[in-house]
């Protein structure tokens, strides 16, 4: 973690991240893009958010948007129709049992039907600068192939990361693993070669690389 914290500490490279790093967090946004960045590249999620947000930056607002709207403004976020229906939802539940604010505890926000393990974490570190290890598929990938742990979900990496990582690495876990993963330990042929952290590491599962 020291050594990768070195080369990948960057909180301007996705979206999420650079929504965190301002001062004034605002976290239905951060749930919000968290929501369109699924299954998607984060030039898309950047894109639509800031075009969503120029027109519903609360609940009660992007509740308001006519669904037809609402999935034009998102179309190129992908999967469109099912994210434009967790959005009316999420707003829809955000308002009517929680007053308009975005929950602080995991339990809450598991609640509401759309949100996942992942997304709650996003939320509770980027957000509110709670403990929480946010799994995305790099996170889980990385960790198994340097041998951190043998999971077969995202779920279980979060459980067994947090048994064995000091929090103290847990605020910038994802932002690390995320750039880690995109820029050098690939899910396909990894460029060992140019690894910080090759010596280190067992490549567990590693068929083939660079």
């Amino acid at each position: 973690m020291k050594i990768l914290s070195k080369y990948y500490n960057s909180n301007d490279k996705t979206t999420l991240n650079r929504m965190r790093s301002k001062k004034n967090r605002n976290a239905f946004k951060i749930l919000i893009s968290c929501l369109l960045s699924l299954r998607t590249q984060d030039k898309n999620t950047e894109k639509v958010s800031k075009k969503l947000f120029s027109i519903a930056d609360t609940p009660e607002k992007l509740s308001k948007i006519p669904i037809k709207k609402l999935e034009k403004l998102i179309f190129s976020s992908g999967y469109y129709k099912n994210k434009a229906k967790t959005l009316k939802h999420v707003s829809k539940e955000l308002i009517e049992r929680f007053h308009g604010k975005v929950p602080k505890t995991k339990k809450e926000l598991l609640s509401i039907k759309g949100i996942g393990p992942k997304t709650a974490n996003i939320v509770l570190a980027f957000a509110y600068k709670k403990p929480a290890l946010p799994i995305d598929t790099h996170c889980h990938r990385i960790p198994n192939r340097l041998g951190f742990v043998k999971t077969k979900s995202p779920e279980q990496t979060e459980k067994k990361l947090s048994e064995i990582l000091p929090k103290k690495y847990w605020g910038e876990f994802n932002a690390i693993f995320v750039q880690f993963g995109k820029e050098i330990c690939q899910p396909i042929s990894p460029w060992c070669s140019k690894c910080p952290i090759q010596k280190y590491c067992p490549r567990i599962g590693v068929k083939r690389n660079r």
